[in-house]
């Protein structure tokens, strides 16, 4: 169960990070649509654990813009410091999950079907 302040700074972290990505990654990134679906940070509020959605766009493919996004990792940390850094006295190591999520769901109503 997380606290009030973990669940503040997780809604911190989720809209400016959708944000960075958005509109400051883009010539990293590409066009790839990244959405932000969830964070998780723990008690210590050390590390922050962010689930992306990745829907390629250009004939990239999830693998590689995941590894463009490890790659820039730093950066990320370093712009997401530069938002939050009135707010945060330590901003968090970050580590990035792909959500398969939706795939899960495609896969159940596909089986519901058959």
């Amino acid at each position: 169960m997380q606290s009030v302040r973990q669940n503040k700074i997780c809604r911190l972290i989720q809209q400016d990070m959708g944000d960075i990505f958005l509109k400051e990654m883009k010539p990293v990134l590409g066009n790839s649509l990244i959405t932000v679906t969830r964070v998780r940070i723990t008690p210590d509020l050390s590390i922050a654990r962010i689930h992306l959605s990745i829907m390629p766009i250009g004939g990239a493919k999830q693998e590689d813009i995941m590894d463009l996004i490890e790659q820039n990792r730093s950066d990320l940390r370093r712009r997401l410091g530069l938002r939050e850094g009135k707010q945060l006295r330590i901003i968090p190591q970050l580590e990035f999950y792909l959500d398969d999520s939706l795939d899960y769901i495609e896969n159940i109503e596909r089986l519901l079907k058959q």
